[in-house]
């Protein structure tokens, strides 16, 4: 599948949550913007930073309307220890399948590790950020903030 860009309308899906939640991208349309973003796997140092740092601006990405929704091929259980243990306020949704993942066309990074990229959705399901960056944490969180204020 190719990749999804920007100016796509997003790729709606349906998964569970850490906290046992069914949720739907659409859910959202007309009332939120949505920030996923995909990452490798829970624990890791570069991605337990990523979480920490959409953790702490969790408030500005409210503050300016929208979710965020963290996606990776770990199991739900691992997910609630990893959001349990970081405080993590947003939705964490096992892609265990893959299917996710190759909506969205993101690749995976040597042929095994799955890459790490932000999407930002807007209110009417239009995907206005493609981001990745597979060693840096910060700047998907910055990246995101930046168009999101930028739909206001």
């Amino acid at each position: 599948m190719e990749p999804i860009r920007e100016g796509d309308l997003a790729p709606d899906f349906t998964a569970a949550t850490q906290d046992g939640e069914t949720i739907t991208l659409s859910q959202y349309r007309g009332q939120k913007a949505v920030v996923i973003y995909f990452y490798p796997q829970d624990g890791t140092p570069i991605c337990t930073r990523q979480a920490c740092r959409f953790r702490d601006a969790y408030e500005e990405f409210l503050d300016a309307g929208a979710v965020v929704i963290g996606v990776s091929g770990d199991a739900l259980e691992r997910h609630r220890a990893f959001a349990q243990t970081h405080c993590l306020p947003f939705h964490l949704v096992s892609d265990a399948d893959g299917a996710i993942r190759q909506a969205y066309g993101v690749r995976k990074r040597f042929g095994f590790l799955p890459d790490r990229v932000t999407y930002l959705v807007d209110k009417e399901g239009i995907v206005r950020l493609v981001f990745g960056a597979a060693f840096s944490a910060q700047r998907h969180v910055d990246q995101a903030l930046h168009v999101l204020k930028g739909l206001e």
